[in-house]
């Protein structure tokens, strides 16, 4: 039986589905992948190319791993679904709580599962409204959160994410969600005398006082923010932030889709700085992709009140902790933990930004090279002494991202920052060749 080509198949596409971030013109020409395996995925012509963003940040253990097909194929023969609503559970939820208790935060001991990191976003700031309420205040229902931020895109996650592209379409977005800058070592100014990672975070405790801090419920923040160009802070930063939710009495939220699991070179990258979060999000890691899980870790005082409350908490996914969701990040915590995923990202990461950085940082448009763990940025600017972008209209990152595909590398940019976070177990040859392709795409796009 004949194979249906690539072509064939972005014919049918076309005709019948509507994509994530969908533009028919940018799809015409897209992919269709058939497979993958490690650090690698084949499109239906029969190229493989390197997965510089392990799909979309979520598949560290790599593709094809028979393992965890295994974990889900073995629920689903037991028990494929049962409801986790107030009166069911399930072994393998309880099980993934215990475990994820084990290693997590040591001030977060409870869980609400979901299908993802919106629907994750989304347990946040309901369960912010609704803790503060039976706290007896009931006016702290504002969410701060920070430009470049990634937390979604359901309504009101989207109106959490401080990327403006993916506004306008849906606007009016939801009120009571705003934003402060990023610390953005490369970009941020800080005055003059105070430390950068400080005078960042002080820019939370305007906001609060801007806002009334009787009104302000939480402060969200990736601990790396990700998709909005991988941001790592400077290390004074999420301290302070601690101190001024601590003071403000605002609860801070974490929200560890990406970094979680591994991905910075610790298991949670909070530790990174000593700081323990009062909400935790993750998703995408927790199952490397292979199913579609998520979910909050509560700390202790937050689980209380809930326990005390009179009445029923009524948030609900049909999909919570979903019996072969549970059992499948069950298996890739073994595997993270198994085979050291925070250690190897370490390493990697530190393998990784180095060839970035010896590869391109002389290159006359490369303002920023930067990165923590497994997690890389390539900013590409028009001024080097200057720090001033390409206009939107040259389109240089996605010249270059064109460029990186036609030599066999797949990722993604956010404007003109080529991001990579490739599964933690690509190799270090894979690892250089990764630097080369991108140095070479750099070289092409804009000759030195």
């Amino acid at each position: 039986m004949q194979h249906a080509t690539r072509t064939d198949l972005l014919e049918r596409d076309q005709r019948h589905l509507i994509h994530p971030i969908h533009s028919r013109s940018v799809h015409a020409q897209g992919h269709v992948w058939v497979r993958g395996h490690g650090a690698v995925m084949e499109d239906a012509d029969g190229t493989e190319y390197l997965d510089g963003l392990s799909g979309l940040w979520n598949v560290v253990a790599g593709h094809g791993r028979t393992e965890l097909a295994e974990a889900a194929a073995a629920q689903m023969s037991t028990l494929a679904y049962c409801s986790a609503y107030a009166g069911s559970s399930s072994p393998a939820a309880i099980d993934l709580a215990e475990r994820l208790a084990g290693i997590t935060y040591p001030s977060i001991n409870r869980f609400f599962f979901t299908s993802g990191g919106g629907e994750s976003s989304e347990t946040s700031f309901k369960l912010a409204r609704s803790y503060w309420k039976l706290r007896g205040k009931p006016h702290k229902t504002k969410v701060i959160s920070r430009q470049w931020g990634y937390h979604g895109v359901t309504l009101a996650a989207m109106s959490a994410t401080g990327i403006a592209t993916y506004w306008p379409a849906f606007e009016p977005r939801v009120p009571g969600f705003s934003h402060i800058p990023s610390p953005y070592p490369y970009r941020y100014e800080a005055p003059a005398g105070v430390s950068q990672g400080i005078a960042a975070a002080d820019e939370l405790e305007q906001a609060i006082l801007r806002e009334g801090a009787d009104t302000v419920a939480m402060f969200l923040a990736e601990p790396v923010q990700g998709a909005g160009g991988v941001i790592p802070p400077q290390d004074d930063y999420f301290p302070r932030i601690r101190e001024i939710c601590d003071r403000y009495d605002v609860l801070l939220v974490a929200d560890e889709v990406i970094t979680g699991f591994g991905r910075t070179g610790k298991l949670f990258a909070l530790d990174h700085w000593g700081v323990q979060p009062d909400l935790m999000q993750f998703a995408k890691a927790v199952t490397s992709g292979y199913f579609p899980f998520g979910g909050v870790g509560v700390n202790d005082q937050v689980a209380e009140v809930l326990d005390d409350a009179s009445g029923p908490w009524m948030h609900a996914y049909t999909y919570s902790a979903h019996p072969t969701g549970c059992a499948v990040a069950l298996r890739t915590i073994d595997i993270i933990l198994d085979e050291d995923f925070p250690g190897q990202a370490a390493v990697k990461g530190d393998r990784l930004l180095a060839g970035l950085t010896d590869a391109l940082a002389g290159h006359p448009h490369v303002g920023d090279v930067r990165g923590k763990g497994l997690m890389c940025a390539v900013e590409i600017v028009q001024d080097k002494a200057t720090k001033e972008e390409f206009p939107a209209t040259d389109n240089v990152g996605n010249q270059v991202h064109a460029a990186t595909q036609a030599r066999g590398l797949f990722s993604r940019v956010r404007g003109d920052v080529y991001l990579l976070a490739p599964p933690v177990v690509t190799t270090e040859a894979q690892l250089d060749r990764m630097v080369e392709t991108v140095r070479d795409a750099v070289h092409e796009v804009l000759p030195a």
